[in-house]
């Protein structure tokens, strides 16, 4: 009877962590989980046709995927987890042809503005 006894108070507290049992008032703490490059509105607004990658690195950041076989394509994934359990996810890809930056597409991406002309100085 006692072996059953202690061998019943040693497998309780394990079949108890997975019941889903909950104490009221206490819950257990979540970290949020945030990966990736959080792109802004604004760090896109600075894109501009033609831009080098140097200064494509500068307004966004550092790329989280660059692809050996496409030297020309930079990817920006961003990931974040709430505590509460709520999830946000963006990805976006930057191109480039002929050394510049030629088209950015993903979520929340408007398409590109030209990059405007100097004004031409007038002849006096």
């Amino acid at each position: 009877m006692s072996r059953l006894l202690i061998a019943l108070l040693l497998v309780l507290p394990l079949a108890a962590c997975g019941t889903g049992l909950r104490i009221p008032g206490i819950t257990p703490y979540r970290i949020e989980i945030q990966q990736g490059n959080f792109v802004s509105q604004e760090q896109m607004s600075q894109l501009k046709p033609g831009m080098s990658k140097e200064q494509v690195r500068l307004a966004l950041g550092t790329p989280m995927l660059v692809d050996l076989f496409h030297a020309d394509r930079w990817d920006y994934v961003y990931y974040r987890e709430a505590t509460d359990g709520t999830r946000e996810s963006r990805k976006m890809a930057v191109f480039f042809a002929d050394g510049g930056l030629q088209r950015v597409e993903g979520d929340g991406v408007q398409a590109l503005q030209p990059a405007k002309a100097p004004p031409a100085k007038e002849a006096k």
